[in-house]
């Protein structure tokens, strides 16, 4: 496993994303940075990063608006699920274009890569961080698919892999039940995988689960064992009030996306409602920028109450 890269005092696309990765037609840097800075800094100031799903223009730029009005280091992540409609690269194009003006560093992040041609695929379309999801397979095969995302991802370029598949479905992502982190694994996958960051299973569940809860003994254990962050999968789900803690466990990132589809869905299905005859899709597309914006900015917030 690398070290994280420490923090810099400011962290610039120049600074941290030379490469033709970062770069504009015309040449110049987009802020777009490494999930290895996202990290640094959530770290080195207790913050814990929301990561949030985008899968269309509106989702970008309310997401987008809520992380300058938040200022927090920020993840905006796509599954291959999502991605069918558009592709990756026009993923990317509508994140860094949007990011182009924004102060605030954004890594844009594989959610859910459920096989190596999915981190292939993201990192073919200059994503700046990556996650293999092979936690369905027995641990041994989990371990080896992992630690091949890490060996075909370059150095620069954060991975996040899976221990414990986490229940519930999202997309059709993730198993009907959940198989739970075995703390007493966990050293030695991250050892083995040499991943970044460690998505777990500790009561979570993908998507709205009215039932779900963190149970904090378990991700302590955890944190006792892992040598790297912890990622916080069905934020959507999740009390409010387990969010301000998460920072204590090791917590870095945590992900939400049903809150944001439902936000635009129901922005739509209420014009629609309101007016059948409705014909202004620019009007009805900015309201539900302005809904998206609103429930991305709350839970920033309710990630990290000290910072508001």
């Amino acid at each position: 496993m690398r070290p994280v890269p420490a923090p810099s005092a400011t962290v610039t696309a120049n600074d941290q994303c030379s490469d033709s990765r970062s770069e504009t037609t015309e040449g110049q840097h987009m802020p777009l940075v490494s999930g290895y800075d996202v990290i640094s800094e959530c770290t080195s100031r207790g913050l814990v990063a929301g990561a949030f799903n985008t899968t269309n223009i509106e989702t970008t730029m309310g997401i987008i608006d809520a992380i300058e009005r938040a200022g927090i280091p920020t993840f905006i992540q796509c599954a291959p699920t999502n991605a069918v409609l558009s592709g990756f690269e026009y993923i990317y194009d509508m994140v860094a274009r949007r990011l182009a003006a924004c102060p605030v560093p954004v890594a844009l992040h594989l959610d859910h890569g459920k096989n190596l041609q999915a981190v292939e695929d993201a990192l073919a379309a200059q994503f700046t961080s990556v996650m293999i999801d092979t936690s369905e397979e027995a641990y041994e095969e989990n371990v080896r698919l992992s630690a091949k995302a890490r060996e075909i991802t370059p150095a620069d370029i954060s991975v996040e892999a899976e221990l414990g598949a986490i229940g519930g479905k999202e997309d059709e992502v993730g198993p009907d039940e959940a198989s739970g982190t075995d703390p007493s694994q966990v050293a030695d996958f991250v050892a083995r995988t040499g991943c970044d960051m460690l998505a777990v299973s500790v009561g979570n569940v993908h998507g709205y689960a009215p039932d779900a809860r963190i149970d904090f003994d378990v991700l302590r254990r955890v944190q006792e064992q892992s040598s790297v962050p912890l990622v916080i999968h069905g934020g959507s789900g999740l009390p409010v009030e387990q969010f301000a803690r998460l920072h204590e466990y090791g917590v870095v990132k945590v992900n939400i996306a049903s809150d944001l589809r439902n936000a635009m869905i129901r922005s739509f299905g209420e014009a629609y409602a309101a007016n059948p005859h409705e014909h202004s899709l620019i009007r009805v597309s900015r309201n539900a920028v302005t809904a998206i914006t609103e429930a991305v900015e709350r839970r920033i917030r309710q990630f990290n109450p000290a910072a508001n």
